[in-house]
């Protein structure tokens, strides 16, 4: 028999977390300093989930905050991500074997990516890529690259600049490496689990976004539930 984990999750908007919250039972809310967690359980786990808003500095603050507060064995970042590669399809996961910065340049002692003093890639943990990748799901999950920026990146153009300086970049989001980060500076076991919401190549490609949360988020987030409950 598993003993019980504590994982910590963190979303970043309102309609991921009300995704997520609807897989948790026996909830109750914990406001800590500025932020409030939804704590209950997923399967036989304890889950402390956070909506720490968009962009690296509130991801930052809020597993910082999580981290403090719970002291969890481990962080899971889910919500959604942009695909930058075109065998990926809607409703994908992308799980981050790494994360990098795709807008962080410190000079020219560092790569570009790579803020000083500190791994250019954070590599997700190896046990929890393991228990995603042996995921059975409806959907396809694939291990890779995910880029984080503080920019939500819909034009064909900025994807393309982003692709170029990471070949291998799977999806781009706005948080996963600023979590990485953190969780390695706290030693932390960490993983990104982001379902693909919208893909390179396609014109209406800010109506595909819109049209994954009106047809599709509900099937797609059954995996991280499932996912959740496996660790």
């Amino acid at each position: 028999m598993s003993m019980q984990k504590t994982i910590g999750v963190l979303v970043a908007m309102s309609v991921e977390y009300r995704q997520v919250a609807a897989i948790m039972q026996d909830t109750e809310t914990l406001k800590s300093g500025p932020q409030e967690f939804l704590v209950g359980r997923v399967g036989e786990n304890k889950v402390a989930l956070l909506q720490c808003g968009i962009g690296k500095a509130n991801a930052a603050s809020g597993v910082t905050n999580l981290i403090l507060t719970f002291h969890p064995d481990c962080i899971i970042s889910t919500g959604v991500a942009g695909g930058i590669d075109a065998k990926l399809k809607v409703m994908d996961v992308v799980i981050s074997k790494e994360a990098c910065y795709h807008d962080v340049i410190c000079g020219d002692d560092c790569d570009p990516g790579q803020v000083q003093g500190l791994p250019k890639f954070f590599r997700g943990d190896e046990r929890l890529v393991g228990i995603a990748s042996s995921l059975e799901a409806d959907v396809r999950i694939v291990p890779g690259l995910i880029c984080t920026g503080d920019q939500f990146v819909t034009n064909r153009d900025e994807l393309n600049v982003i692709k170029e300086k990471y070949p291998e970049g799977l999806a781009v989001d706005m948080e996963s490496a600023a979590i990485a980060q953190v969780c390695h500076l706290w030693n932390v076991p960490f993983l990104s689990f982001r379902i693909i919401s919208d893909t390179p190549g396609v014109d209406q490609h800010f109506d595909q976004y819109l049209n994954f949360w009106d047809t599709m988020a509900d099937k797609s987030f059954t995996v991280t539930k499932e996912f959740l409950s496996k660790i």
